[in-house]
């Protein structure tokens, strides 16, 4: 399977899910239900947005390679329409607009990041076109009311305060560990933040360093000088992909040892495959796992829609979990379609809010707010191998640098 490229409009890229050329049009073309999304696949969001792209493009072949979506006793294709939003929440807001508006477009597959789902959403929102999102968390996307955006993902407060817990398990007095933060300016990571603080303020530990990483993602020096000299005993980093790749080149080139060192974004970013030794012993958490017991009659196990993933893709040595998630968000399209049994966007957007099913990516239930309340999130650790391996608790983990608790 292929993306190619289909119009350039005002230098917007337009991208297919297929080899065959989709033009946009309205909501259904014949045989066709046409999905938009505006995606970033240049800025600084570029790596992930390619990520999830592929997630959805890969759930849009199997669904259609397995006969499609009935409606009213009819089989139809997915196919979705993309454009470019640059990493910019402005230009995503307008793409939004653009396809709603122009191109007819009444099913939203989400942005990737939050930030960009925060420009987005009003928009969906404004025009009565539901949106399933599957890469932005905040949870401050789930308190503005919104009745026509849904989430498969788990909220992001929850990313990054279970490596506090595994901290605060390493000793008698929790109190006694030294926290050095760095994050980016984004909602998500602001999210990410806050739980950690709020598990940072439930255990008394003290906070030596609370930077926020610069805007272009592309140098955190100052804060590890600090680290090198305040020596923390766990460093928290949240800047997605690209800040991951930073912090995980930098950490190396500046030679930072931390006994613990948990950042987001690390399949991503491709961290155990760049800097493998530095990158052993990184606590990076995941909304998804290969090994999850769950599976979909669609996909098959998460093992299955893991394999499956490679083979379409085989630069991959580990499949980060944003692709997975995209493809589930396609899913949910398809069986909200089928379980309203009609193509009237109210009628649709009923429907999704009622879905409540095991994938493979894991259980999809929806609050009235709109985000998952049935996954949890999951804690990795990477290995001398490169290998990304589910630690449950601080004794499930290990101490690869030459200073340990």
């Amino acid at each position: 399977m292929k993306m190619r490229a289909l119009m350039t409009v005002a230098g917007v890229c337009a991208l297919a899910t297929a080899s065959a050329i989709t033009p946009a049009v309205a909501k259904v073309d014949g045989d066709t239900i046409i999905l938009g999304s505006s995606i970033s696949l240049t800025g600084k969001y570029a790596t992930n947005g390619l990520h999830t792209q592929r997630g959805y493009d890969f759930a849009v072949k199997t669904i259609n390679d397995a006969g499609g979506v009935k409606v009213g006793g009819k089989s139809y294709k997915l196919a979705v329409t993309y454009y470019d939003d640059e990493s910019t929440p402005a230009r995503g807001a307008q793409l939004a607009e653009r396809l709603i508006q122009q191109d007819g477009v009444e099913y939203m597959l989400g942005p990737y990041s939050s930030g960009m789902t925060k420009a987005i959403a009003p928009v969906s929102e404004k025009f009565g076109v539901p949106m399933v999102e599957a890469e932005g968390a905040s949870r401050s996307l789930f308190t503005q009311g919104y009745k026509y955006l849904f989430a498969v993902l788990s909220t992001s407060e929850q990313y990054l305060a279970t490596a506090v817990d595994m901290a605060a398990a390493s000793t008698s007095d929790p109190k006694s560990i030294k926290v050095a933060m760095a994050f980016e300016g984004d909602p998500f990571s602001m999210d990410v933040r806050a739980g950690v603080i709020d598990k940072l303020n439930e255990y008394g530990m003290k906070t030596v360093i609370d930077d926020q990483l610069p805007a272009d993602l592309s140098d955190m020096s100052t804060t590890l000088t600090k680290v090198k000299a305040l020596k923390p005993d766990i460093l928290i980093i949240s800047g997605h992909s690209k800040g991951a790749a930073t912090a995980a080149r930098q950490i190396d080139e500046m030679k930072v040892n931390v006994p613990m060192i948990a950042m987001t974004h690390c399949e991503a970013a491709k961290v155990h495959e760049k800097f493998p030794k530095t990158a052993t012993g990184f606590l990076c958490p995941t909304q998804w796992v290969e090994t999850l017991s769950k599976s979909d009659p669609m996909f098959g196990s998460a093992a299955d829609w893991n394999a499956n993933f490679k083979k379409a893709y085989p630069s991959y040595s580990s499949v980060p979990y944003q692709s997975a998630q995209a493809s589930a968000a396609v899913y949910v399209w398809k069986e909200a379609f089928e379980a309203a049994n009609s193509f009237d966007k109210d009628t649709v957007r009923d429907a999704i809010s009622k879905v409540e099913m095991e994938t493979f990516y894991g259980d999809i239930k929806f609050s009235e707010n709109g985000n998952n309340i049935a996954k949890p999130m999951f804690m990795r650790q990477i290995g001398s191998d490169a290998k990304y391996s589910l630690v449950e608790t601080f004794k499930d983990m290990t101490f690869p640098r030459n200073v340990s608790y």
